[in-house]
């Protein structure tokens, strides 16, 4: 019964998290609350990936990165945002 109850409980937290995470594709919205569609969705999806992942590029070492490493993992955290 225990073994059920903290599966529960992990669940729920999980399941919470998941679901407060909002997306740029939900944040994508003008001044008076209209879905953005076209190319101002385009372009605010895009800047809204980059501002994501700019503060994610730093090395092992807590250094932050530059050149081909910083390009390489801003191509690949832009692609999975």
């Amino acid at each position: 019964m225990k073994r059920i109850l903290f599966a529960a409980l992990i669940m729920s937290f999980a399941a919470g998290s998941a679901m407060a995470q909002a997306t740029c594709e939900t944040k994508a919205v003008s001044k008076d609350g209209k879905a953005l569609a076209g190319a101002a969705k385009t372009a605010f999806v895009n800047k809204c990936k980059k501002d994501a992942c700019e503060g994610k590029a730093v090395s092992k070492d807590g250094k932050v990165l530059s050149g081909a490493a910083k390009n390489s993992f801003m191509a690949k955290c832009e692609k999975d945002a």
